[in-house]
């Protein structure tokens, strides 16, 4: 048969070749696809930007910050090349290479950490000489960390972000979902806000080294400094020494992390008498003009026969509630406190705030500890041994909160460290505005006891803080610490404070200061006094507040003295306070005793304190304006 031309030798060859060439480039096409390594669909990246913590200015306290890892592998390292490694390592990362060579040589498995939180200049350094010496076995890992301009300035308030990017303590934890909002599946990106807080970071700053020369100078233990606005309750300052340093949180004390102003409970002492005076004043118990006679020891049996017996600090003589602060008179004080019911008393503390937590937006705060007259613990001296600021433990937030119903007209004012929240845009998304809690006392109880503070910095046991041209208003005062070993009160521990509030005509600042276990002289009037003055004076200063550098003489009572009638001195010293040096001037015709009059007016303040035993010959000083 025949073969049809169209299909010739020629044209079946060209279709042979052109299918087998089309054959050939499908199987290699599905071969390359089969070999070929899945190419990566490279993810965008994400974004977790954590919010910065700002002083009420806006300065940074704390910030996001790029750091990184150092790791090696030990198996890929000649053994030849570690001290190489080690001694090219050594002076950049702060480690002996001795001690480099060890950790390689002895760890665990093929994978150490050499030094994390490496900065970008360690970064920098580390890379350069792993080029130049051709190092192996080295990575370099990139990490989000938290840097702390300040260092350790207001440490415990600002608080500490841990490895894990979230808080551990302070601001950092108690804000931690506004800093660093929980991951959205929905969002690429997440930013968190922005705190600003109330603490002036200059005033921080100047308080701070006030309270380092304190310490130092005390030889104390611990000590804290509270300065908020009377009249909005935001915090100034915030200090609890010692402190860590934040970059290097992980190698500090326990003592040094412990946010005490917060967290420290303790019994008050001497300060906590402007409350129990409110309380006896406001509730109608005792008058301004009552008179109460201190011979040197409280002594009362109670109904069931407990014979309560406590010791003051010096024999005052007759005293008001004016003068029993002034002179911090434990038995004028005990006294008053017998003419309050127990239950009564007890709720007014209550409603001061003391026995609640303070709600300011810290973590941890303590609520202290206010008796009841059904604890076991509740014996005749509870009453009057509360009422001088001992059986009670207290906060210094819980102080300084109730110590603004004095200022305030009787009103406290919640405290805050929290000035606004900032979005990432700088949007404020909250401001703080002060927010006033329920009358506790009086407008006018309150505006006597801060009158009582006032002649107590003028002429009594708080002399030495006061400041001269603005009015201020102190109380003392010094607590036996409780012995932890042995039960009971320390002899050898005091804790010693003072609570000021100024300028007394329109209260702004509310400062409180605690020193404790100081070692030498401990009396509050005389170690913490002064560290009030010179405070109140950087604040005054700081804050701009206006001076007035006349001289104004004030009295805050009445004295009303009998024109004719001279002045006796018998056992004890009297109290010359208000007399005029017209009628002291007969007293320098005797011959047992010397008096040393300075200045001309009338009696501001004398020494020794009225109560104070005679003797002959003694020297009886008065100063006048």
């Amino acid at each position: 048969m025949e073969m049809n031309n169209f299909y010739s030798r020629g044209r079946l060859i060209f279709f042979a070749v052109i299918t087998g060439l089309l054959i050939f480039g499908i199987l290699f096409s599905y071969a390359n696809l089969m070999f070929k390594p899945e190419a990566q669909v490279l993810p965008k990246t994400m974004i977790r930007e954590r919010g910065s913590i700002l002083d009420r200015n806006g300065k940074v306290l704390a910030i996001q910050t790029t750091v990184y890892n150092l790791s090696v592998t030990p198996s890929a390292i000649k053994k030849e090349n570690i001290p190489v490694l080690a001694a090219a390592l050594g002076p950049i990362i702060g480690i002996e290479p001795a001690q480099i060579e060890q950790q390689i040589k002895e760890a665990p498995s093929d994978f150490l950490y050499l030094k994390k939180r490496i900065n970008q200049s360690e970064h920098d350094d580390i890379q350069a000489v792993v080029a130049a010496n051709n190092l192996r076995g080295l990575r370099l890992e990139k990490a989000i960390a938290r840097s702390y301009p300040e260092n350790s300035l207001a440490a415990q308030l600002i608080g500490f972000m841990g490895n894990d990017g979230k808080g551990l303590a302070g601001i950092e934890y108690s804000f931690q979902n506004e800093l660093a909002p929980p991951d959205d599946p929905t969002k690429i990106n997440t930013y968190g806000n922005s705190i600003m807080l109330t603490i002036d970071a200059g005033l921080q700053y100047k308080l701070e080294q006030l309270a380092k020369e304190s310490m130092e100078r005390t030889q104390a233990e611990s000590m804290m400094l509270i300065a908020a606005e009377a009249k909005t309750g935001e915090i100034l300052s915030y200090i609890s020494y010692p402190a860590p340093n934040l970059n290097t949180y992980g190698s500090a004390t326990a003592e040094e992390k412990k946010d005490r102003p917060a967290k420290f409970m303790y019994e008050p002492g001497s300060v906590f008498k402007i409350f129990s005076v409110a309380s006896f004043i406001d509730a109608g118990v005792i008058s301004e003009n009552d008179v109460f006679v201190c011979d040197g020891v409280f002594e009362v049996k109670t109904t069931n026969g407990e014979l309560v017996r406590i010791k003051c600090l010096d024999h005052h003589g007759p005293l008001t509630a004016r003068q029993a602060l002034q002179y911090s008179c434990n038995d004028a004080i005990a006294q008053m406190s017998q003419k309050i019911k127990s239950e009564f008393f007890l709720q007014q503390i209550h409603n001061f705030g003391f026995g609640s937590k303070t709600g300011i937006e810290l973590p941890s705060e303590e609520k202290g500890l206010v008796k009841d007259t059904t604890d076991s613990s509740w014996s005749g001296r509870s009453k009057p041994t509360i009422a001088m600021g001992q059986e009670i433990s207290v906060t210094a937030l819980q102080m300084v909160q109730a110590a603004s119903a004095i200022a305030n007209g009787g009103k406290p004012v919640q405290l805050s460290v929290v000035s606004k929240i900032l979005n990432k845009d700088d949007k404020v998304i909250y401001q703080h505005v002060p927010e006033f809690k329920k009358q506790v006392i009086k407008k006018s109880t309150a505006d006597y006891v801060l009158s009582c503070m006032e002649t107590t910095a003028r002429i009594g046991t708080g002399a030495k803080a006061n400041v001269g041209d603005i009015a201020i208003g102190v109380k003392t005062g010094t607590a036996q610490m409780a012995d932890t070993e042995n039960g009971g009160y320390s002899d050898k521990d005091f804790l010693s404070s003072c609570m000021a509030i100024f300028p007394i005509e329109n209260p702004e600042i509310i400062l409180y200061i605690v020193i404790t276990k100081a070692k030498g002289e401990t009396y509050g009037g005389r170690i913490v006094a002064p560290v009030i003055q010179d405070a109140a004076n950087t604040i005054i200063d700081y804050l701009g507040m206006q001076r007035d550098r006349a001289i104004s003489v004030t009295h805050s009572g009445k004295i009303t003295i009998p024109q004719t009638k001279p002045i006796v001195i018998k056992s004890y010293v009297p109290d010359f306070t208000g007399y005029p040096k017209r009628m002291l001037t007969p007293l320098l015709n005797r011959t047992d005793i010397k008096f040393v009059i300075k200045g001309d007016g009338w009696v501001v303040s004398q020494n020794p304190e009225p109560g104070s035993p005679v003797t002959e010959n003694m020297i009886i000083e008065l100063t006048l304006e």
